[in-house]
C-alpha cells in the first residue's frame, strides 16, 4: 500500500482538526468589543491536587508519562523535553496522542501512545517512537490527510512528516523552508500549510503545494500585512537557502515578536497564532485575507496571560493557550465568548514547575480529554528537560 492508502485506511482525518463555530466568533468580530480578563465557563480553580495542578470543580488530572520512565503497561521511556501535540482517531474508536521531543539528537524526535476506545493505553506495544534523526522538535501540527508535522527550531530546522502510527518513517519536507520551525497549520480546504517562525523578528509563512496532500515540492511565501490588515503573500525565491537565509530573502514582508503556535479553526476559516514578544494572539482569515490581532494580553487589564506559546482549539469553541515563562506558577489560559465579549480566564495552574513551561495542549477527537505537558518537570534539569505529560478530564465543552 503506498503513504495515502494506508494512512486513509488506518486513521481518521476528523481529530486533525476541532473547530470553532463559525457563529460564536463572528458575533465577537462584528462589534470588536474590547476583550476582558474574567471567569471563565468552568468557574474558579480549586485547590492543587496530588499533581500539584489546579483545575476547576469537576475535572481531575492524571500523569500520562514521565521523561525517562517506561509509559505505563508498556516497554517504552517516554522522551524528553516534550512539546508541540496533537491527536489522531483510529478506526477502531481510538486515538493516537503525538508529542515531540525538543531535545537536540540523538534524543528528538516524535513519540506516539495509541489509546483505546475506552481511553486506556492498548497493551504493551502502544508507546513507540514515530520520527528519529530530528533535533529540538518543539511544535508542529495535524495535516487533515492523518499526518504530523513536526518542527524542528533551529536556524537549519526543517518539517518533518510524520506517520502517527509508525509503521512509515519520518520524511524531511525540506520545500516548506529551511528556518527556525515553530508550529504549522493546515487549511484542509486549499491545501495551503501555514508555518510561524521562532525569531524575534519572525516572519508568518504560508505553503502552497504543487500537488494536493503532497508536500514534497511547492510554493514557499512569506506575509506582508498592510495598514488595514490585508496580506499579500510574496514569494521567497530560496526556501532552503542557507545564505542568504530563507528569513532575510523577503525585506518586505512583515516581521512578528516571535512566533509561537499556531492552529487552524476549518469552520471559520481562521488561522489563529501567537507572538511571545508581545502576548498576542492573531486571527488570519483565509478567504478575505485580512490578519488582525485577536487578543492583546498587554492591553487587557488584568489579563491572566503572560507569555504566550502553544495553543489549540477545543471543540468546545474555546482557544487555550500555554503560558512560557520564567516566573511561577505556570497557567493555561483559556479565551471564550461570554455574551458577545472575548473572555481571558485561567482554566489550569501548575504549582511548584518554577523554570519549566506548558506545552502541547491538544484533545482526543471526542473533546472530553485534553493533554498537556510540563516541559522540564519540577526537577527543571537542563538541558535533559526531565518532562511530565498529563491528561485532563471532565465536562469540557463540546
Amino acid at each position: 500500500m503506498d503513504r495515502r492508502a494506508f494512512l486513509k485506511s488506518s486513521l481518521t482525518a476528523t481529530a486533525a482538526f476541532t473547530t470553532l463555530g463559525a457563529s460564536f466568533w463572528r458575533a465577537a468580530f462584528a462589534t470588536h468589543p474590547a476583550p476582558e480578563a474574567g471567569t471563565g465557563p468552568y468557574g474558579d480553580l480549586g485547590t492543587a491536587d496530588a499533581n500539584g495542578i489546579r483545575l476547576p470543580e469537576g475535572f481531575s488530572s492524571r500523569i500520562l508519562a514521565r521523561s525517562a520512565e517506561l509509559v505505563p503497561g508498556t516497554a517504552y521511556a517516554w522522551h524528553h523535553v516534550p512539546d508541540g501535540a496533537a491527536t489522531f482517531a483510529t478506526a477502531d474508536g481510538g486515538w493516537i496522542y503525538v508529542c515531540n521531543s525538543e531535545s537536540p539528537v540523538p534524543m528528538g524526535g516524535v513519540s506516539a501512545i495509541r489509546f483505546d476506545a475506552a481511553g486506556d493505553i492498548a497493551g504493551p506495544l502502544a508507546a513507540y517512537r514515530i520520527l528519529e534523526g530530528s533535533s529540538i522538535n518543539c511544535a508542529g501540527g495535524p495535516t487533515p490527510w492523518g499526518t504530523w508535522l513536526s518542527c524542528e527550531e533551529h536556524p537549519a530546522g526543517l518539517v518533518w512528516e510524520c506517520d502517527p502510527t509508525g509503521v512509515l518513517p519520518g520524511i524531511p519536507r525540506p520545500a516548506l523552508g529551511t528556518f527556525s520551525h515553530e508550529a504549522a497549520a493546515v487549511d484542509p480546504e486549499h491545501g495551503h500549510v501555514y508555518l510561524t517562525e521562532d525569531q524575534s523578528d519572525s516572519l508568518f509563512y504560508r505553503f502552497t503545494p504543487a500537488s494536493p496532500r503532497d508536500l514534497s515540492s511547492g510554493l514557499l511565501e512569506a506575509a506582508s500585512v498592510a495598514p488595514d490588515g490585508s496580506v499579500q503573500w510574496l514569494t521567497v525565491p530560496q526556501p532552503n537557502s542557507v545564505s542568504p537565509a530563507t528569513r532575510h530573502q523577503v525585506p518586505s514582508a512583515t516581521r512578528f515578536r516571535g512566533g509561537e503556535g499556531a492552529w487552524f479553526d476549518a469552520v471559520a476559516r481562521t488561522v489563529y497564532f501567537t507572538t511571545k514578544g508581545d502576548d498576542k494572539v492573531w486571527a488570519y482569515n483565509v478567504d478575505n485575507a485580512v490578519i488582525e490581532v485577536f487578543f492583546d494580553s498587554r492591553a487587557t487589564p488584568g489579563s491572566p496571560l503572560n507569555g504566550v506559546d502553544n495553543l489549540t482549539v477545543s471543540p468546545g469553541r474555546e482557544i487555550f493557550v500555554c503560558e512560557d515563562h520564567s516566573s511561577a506558577p505556570h497557567q493555561l489560559v483559556m479565551l471564550s465568548a461570554i455574551e458577545g465579549k472575548v473572555v481571558a480566564s485561567t482554566f489550569l495552574e501548575l504549582v511548584g514547575h518554577e523554570g519549566s513551561e506548558l506545552t502541547g495542549v491538544c484533545f482526543d477527537p471526542s473533546g472530553r480529554r485534553m493533554y498537556l505537558s510540563s516541559q522540564r518537570g519540577p526537577l527543571n534539569v537542563p538541558p535533559i528537560g526531565l518532562g511530565i505529560t498529563y491528561e485532563i478530564s471532565g465536562p469540557f465543552n463540546v
